[in-house]
């Protein structure tokens, strides 16, 4: 039992961080040691995106993200139905939720 309740995780949202941050470009580079997203904001009609977040992880850790948002897709779409994406919508080149400038060496 005391095994049990050791590998128990708290985790404490602050509330300024709970309300989160609406983003709708993700840009992704990466370095031989880590992998930086940055998530921002891009308004109709205007050129400039601001960041509004940047998150730096190491390789390890980008590729659990990576397995488990496919891990959650997969049960979203399983309850809820396919996620479309639509012809029109911007490819990863044009650095919507794709990879931004190519990685560092």
């Amino acid at each position: 039992m005391e095994k049990e309740q050791e590998a128990k995780l708290c985790i404490e949202v602050p509330e300024d961080v709970a309300d989160g941050v609406y983003s709708n470009l993700a840009i992704i580079s990466h370095s031989t040691s880590e992998f930086i997203i940055d998530f921002a904001r891009l308004l109709p009609g205007v050129k400039k995106a601001k960041v509004k977040s940047r998150i730096i992880l190491t390789p390890e850790h980008a590729k659990r993200l990576l397995l488990s948002l496919q891990d959650n897709v997969t049960r979203y779409e399983s309850n809820v139905g396919k996620i479309e994406i639509g012809k029109s919508a911007p490819k990863s080149d044009d650095l919507v939720f794709g990879m931004g400038p190519k990685g560092l060496a």
